[in-house]
């Protein structure tokens, strides 16, 4: 073989696997149900179209300058990046990237993770997401320069340009033909995402999409749980895929047999149902705003513009009944304006609950402290009005490990030393496996079916009404793929006509829910307060 041979076939060779390259990092899929991609062998119609511009305007005015392939490798990364947020958000979050809503919730996950997570590791994840970067622009860096090399030569740029035109063609041929937007043999656009994007954009600072639902009426009287203590316990994550994933149904068999034994055991009641959460995988504060204001809130602006708004919540709708109105908060640890919104009397937040015990999960207190805390401060009083109390548990928060262990003495959970020393340790064993995060759910279910069935047992002294809800499904990495976004929802009462009013609306006996679901989780509350009472005159 003579040098311009060999040259030649190298500088071959070297196109094709830039080509390659360059295919690969914006084809890729996800390998449900995690972070992992992996390559199909798709093509990429961007890809098709940037090369025969380049093999045209190559032929018309000679190879690309040194700043244009700079710039083309600074454009590159960006289309990696949006594929892999296209292609990874449903998989772990159970819905597609939104980068108008996600964007502005980085700096609150980011405030989170600085919180709870060890110096090391921040700094670590930094300088990964630094060199993910300085990667990504050096391969397009050089797969760019083999591509502006092979454009000098005018049989590769011809061959380059008669194989992208024939993509391209084929391409347009089958998305013409095809109902829907897959091709097949090509991966979606990431500039279609983008495009997406842009319309969600649009869309979200439209006046059309800035309307408000009617609130629904909140004039209850409340007669029929008046008197009696009222909580309402949103349980992180819990979701019905915990019902209806038969390992989850069998793993949590026992601790809801316990469950339905606290209940049982207190002379109180149980009735169930599915509701649709307004969100999956996370931004609990949807859930929470829907099911307090009963309008139905499925995004950050909409949230928004409801706060700028004085409207009845399950709160006031409370308070003009006599009830003290309180939030305990165990997972905030700086001001909540939106308390106001919601009208509480009076906000337990994590600085408040003064915990002195070891820490678990993001937020650190463990939900069995909150509930003994709270009991302690505002429950045990002698003369009191009845209470109203939203209690967003946090202890089943992902990666759901470690747990915290179940104190069966209660009154040591208020102290400096809640655990004895080798259960504590066995907690801190536990660490999360993010291939298979289910065992470690069953275990975070288990412990909060523990703490709240405690808690009915602590408090059998006391009359009230419990409603146990979730506030979305886990993430995808856990649901599974194609999971409903349904949520149970118990009430947990003795007073057996507010129960009967609920079986009326759709609620079954017992702790495990039927299909179909009651409704979506706002039109939950007027159905709430029908149960709880009768409408004034």
């Amino acid at each position: 073989m003579d040098q311009f041979t060999r040259e030649t076939w190298i500088r071959r060779t070297k196109l094709a696997a830039a080509i390659l390259l360059l295919d690969v990092s914006v084809t890729f899929h996800n390998i449900w149900p995690t972070p992992a991609i992996k390559w199909t062998g798709e093509l990429s119609v961007e890809l098709a179209i940037c090369l025969a511009a380049l093999a045209i305007v190559s032929g018309r005015l000679g190879p690309p300058s040194r700043a244009a392939l700079a710039w083309l490798s600074a454009i590159w990364p960006a289309l990696v990046i949006g594929r892999y947020a296209d292609v990874t958000a449903p998989a772990l979050y159970g819905r597609e990237v939104n980068l108008f809503w996600d964007l502005r919730n980085v700096s609150a996950v980011a405030a989170m993770f600085a919180s709870a997570a060890p110096l090391w590791l921040i700094l670590l994840t930094l300088m990964a997401a630094a060199l993910v970067l300085v990667l990504l622009y050096a391969m397009s860096r050089w797969a760019f320069g083999r591509i502006g090399e092979a454009m000098a030569q005018p049989r590769e740029r011809t061959a380059t340009l008669w194989l992208a035109a024939a993509a391209v063609a084929l391409f347009a041929t089958q998305a013409a033909s095809e109902r829907v937007p897959r091709v097949p043999g090509f991966a979606a656009p990431v500039t279609q995402t983008y495009a997406h994007q842009v319309r969600l954009v649009r869309d979200a600072l439209s006046a059309d999409s800035r309307s408000l639902a009617p609130s629904p009426a909140m004039d209850s009287d409340l007669a029929l749980v008046k008197g009696a203590d009222v909580f309402l316990f949103f349980v992180e994550s819990y979701g019905a895929v915990s019902y209806e994933r038969p390992e989850f149904a069998r793993g949590l068999a026992a601790s809801r047999a316990e469950f339905a034994a606290a209940v049982a055991a207190t002379n109180r009641h149980v009735v169930s149902a599915y509701v649709e959460s307004p969100t999956f995988g996370g931004n609990s504060w949807l859930a929470h705003i829907s099911l307090l204001s009963g309008v139905e809130v499925r995004d950050r602006d909409t949230n928004a513009l409801l706060m700028t708004r004085k409207r009845d919540t399950l709160a006031t709708a409370f308070a003009r009944q006599g009830y003290r109105t309180l939030a305990l908060m165990p997972g905030t640890w700086q001001s909540w304006p939106e308390g106001a919104f919601y009208g509480f009397s009076d906000i337990y937040g994590g600085e408040r609950l003064a915990y002195r015990g070891p820490q678990f999960g993001w937020w650190n207190i463990p939900d069995q402290f909150a509930l003994a805390q709270m009991d302690a401060l505002e429950v045990s009083r002698q003369t009191r009005a009845p209470l109203f109390v939203f209690f967003p548990t946090v202890s089943t928060h992902i990666p759901f490990t470690p747990t915290p262990p179940y104190q069966p003495d209660w009154p040591r959970m208020l102290t400096d030393e809640p655990y004895d020393e080798m259960v504590l340790l066995q907690a801190y064993e536990q660490q999360p496996d993010w291939l298979d995060l289910g065992p470690s759910y069953v275990g975070a279910m288990s412990y909060v079916y523990a703490a709240i069935g405690g808690y009915l047992r602590q408090r059998a002294d006391r009359d009230f009404v419990a409603i146990v809800i979730g506030d979305h499904q886990p993430p995808s990495v856990v649901s599974g793929e194609g999971a409903p976004w349904d949520v149970p929802v118990h009430v947990i009462a003795s007073r057996n006509d507010v129960l009967a009013r609920l079986q009326a609306h759709g609620f079954r006996a017992g702790l495990t829910p039927a299909r179909p679901a009651l409704s979506r989780m706002h039109a939950l509350t007027p159905v709430l307060l029908d149960a709880f009472g009768n409408r004034e005159p």
